[in-house]
């Protein structure tokens, strides 16, 4: 679950007055991949972006120019380079006006004060709260419970199938699976999940009308920040009431940082779940010799997570990073100040890092070597409560529908318009085969 793909919901540091609207109108888009906004062939774009890589320059919804880090290697070496950071004023477009608060990715590029945007030893303070709270041995924890939920989810999802046993498979377990642990784990009530379920829809989408940005973050902003005075004025046994207790132990962390790393949590805590458990479950389907293989036990369920986590990542672009000065990447430069997001789904195909058949998918791959959870300092906290989660979830799924199938062809399957996100609208399935 990728930190990049959540939002908090501060006001954006103020660009420079006087500065042009649109001081890159004179790029020439021919130059430039422009990613599609209604994400119709990921695929595809994604393979462009490799051919075109190391380096590749992207163009972003609203005709910002940035580049992209497409290749394994080369996407390695940055992430773990102190010259790139997450400050955008170190943004040259930013700096030059050239950024609209209401840009519909402003919420990924200018989250507010967190763990997410701090370089450094900032970062470290920031992000050990979170590390500690999602070791391995507390997630671990967490497995009886996850599969206690699971269970209670295969018999809402079974309810909700219609005569010919179809039923949503992401609307009615992938989705309420990730979402309801995270959620408890961190103390939040159930009944906000229905309202931040459209909001999160509206915060990812790359066709939202502009004016619907700012009440959208206006208003994930007031339901964290009414949740966490909550837990202060009752505190229970949760994560958040741990983060507070942290804090008035002497910690610095301010209510701000509190709020914006709840913020995170929640939203990067079920967003790449989902999309882990709707892929491998998309994958298996294709590849009926290798689910039946998997179901025998010839093949464990963990190598089925890490190749579709290399094959079918879910983060499809991290957003995004700023060069303090001129970086050499490979033969080329990613010049000072520019932009450079970190294109995941092209890294996982990478045949210079898994071999010729990188482009298929194979559970019997050995290794699987990928950076689906990122890369360096601010490699992904809750990679394993992710993983965890799907170690229940797709087990469990298979061990009630054996026979479970898509009840579309694979090639009907849409993605949601979303760039930083490869999700589907739906995934219809027949249980019974």
């Amino acid at each position: 679950m990728s930190l990049s793909e959540t939002s908090a919901t501060q006001t954006p540091a103020t660009p420079p007055p006087g500065c042009p609207a649109h001081a890159h109108d004179a790029v020439d888009p021919e130059a430039y991949i422009a990613l599609d906004p209604l994400v119709r062939d990921l695929d595809g774009e994604s393979a462009r972006l490799r051919a075109a890589g190391p380096l590749a320059k992207v163009m972003l919804i609203g005709d910002v120019p940035v580049y992209s880090v497409t290749h394994h290697a080369e996407a390695r070496k940055l992430l773990t380079d102190s010259r790139l950071v997450k400050d955008i004023n170190h943004w040259n477009a930013w700096n030059n006006g050239e950024i609209p608060a209401d840009w519909p990715l402003m919420g990924l590029a200018n989250p507010g004060r967190s763990m997410l945007t701090a370089d450094g030893p900032e970062h470290r303070r920031l992000r050990n709260f979170v590390a500690q709270a999602l070791t391995v041995r507390r997630v671990q924890k967490l497995r009886p419970g996850i599969e206690a939920l699971c269970a209670r989810m295969l018999d809402t999802m079974e309810q909700a199938a219609d005569e010919n046993g179809v039923v949503d498979l992401k609307a009615h377990y992938a989705h309420p699976v990730p979402m309801t642990v995270i959620t408890e784990l961190f103390g939040m009530p159930s009944h906000h999940i229905p309202r931040l379920k459209e909001l999160f829809d509206i915060f990812f989408s790359t066709v939202v009308p502009r004016e619907q940005v700012p009440p959208m973050m206006a208003e994930l902003d007031d339901i964290f920040q009414a949740f966490v005075q909550s837990k202060r004025d009752e505190p229970g046994d949760d994560l958040t009431s741990g983060l507070l207790e942290a804090a008035a132990d002497g910690d610095t962390l301010t209510n701000e940082e509190i709020v914006n790393t709840l913020k995170i949590i929640v939203t990067a805590g079920h967003e790449t779940t989902i999309s882990l458990i709707v892929n491998a479950v998309r994958a298996l389907s294709a590849h009926p010799e290798q689910r039946a293989r998997v179901l025998a036990g010839e093949i464990p369920w963990s190598q089925v997570i890490e190749e579709t986590l290399r094959y079918n990542t879910p983060t499809s672009h991290l957003l995004i990073r700023f060069p303090t000065e001129d970086i050499e990447v490979g033969d080329q430069i990613l010049p000072k100040g520019e932009g450079l997001i970190v294109s995941f789904s092209a890294i996982g195909r990478d045949e210079n890092q898994h071999g010729p058949t990188a482009g298929a998918f194979d559970a019997t791959r050995d290794p699987i070597r990928h950076i689906a959870f990122g890369h360096g300092p601010h490699v992904c906290p809750g990679a394993s409560l992710s993983r965890v989660e799907a170690e229940v979830a797709l087990p469990a799924l298979y061990a009630r529908f054996p026979e479970l199938t898509l009840a579309v062809d694979d090639s009907e399957l849409r993605n949601k318009p979303i760039l930083t996100q490869n999700d589907l609208f739906d995934l219809p399935v027949r249980l019974h085969g």
